[in-house]
């Protein structure tokens, strides 16, 4: 029963990696950019080694729309509480709302029609 989860856990994981990958530069603004990519590839590949697995064991029980659908879900709230958290950015009212339509796509995906 659990394993229907594994991959939403996992996806969580390595979405967190990936943000980091992508985005935790942006307060090193100093630092070569060649150091940065360097390091945001080393973050991307523990990312990798979350996905990858998160998506196979996902298909199992998700097809494959499903399955993106659940990672930009994912990849927005990690994303939303990374900026302002970690970067310190202020979370608009029509950043919630536009969040909100794109949830909304997950109700259309997942709904049996």
């Amino acid at each position: 029963m659990y394993r229907q989860f594994l991959p939403i856990i996992l996806l969580t994981i390595s979405n967190i990696f990936m943000t980091f990958a992508w985005y935790g530069h942006l307060k090193f603004k100093s630092t070569a950019l060649w150091i940065v990519i360097l390091v945001s590839w080393g973050i991307a590949l523990l990312e990798y080694c979350f996905q990858v697995p998160a998506n196979r064991i996902g298909h199992e029980f998700y097809n494959a729309a499903q399955l993106k659908t659940i990672q930009e879900v994912i990849t927005l709230i990690v994303f939303s509480v990374f900026s302002v958290l970690y970067l310190k950015e202020e979370f608009r009212w029509n950043y919630l709302i536009g969040f909100l339509f794109i949830i909304l796509a997950v109700f259309f995906i997942f709904k049996k029609w």
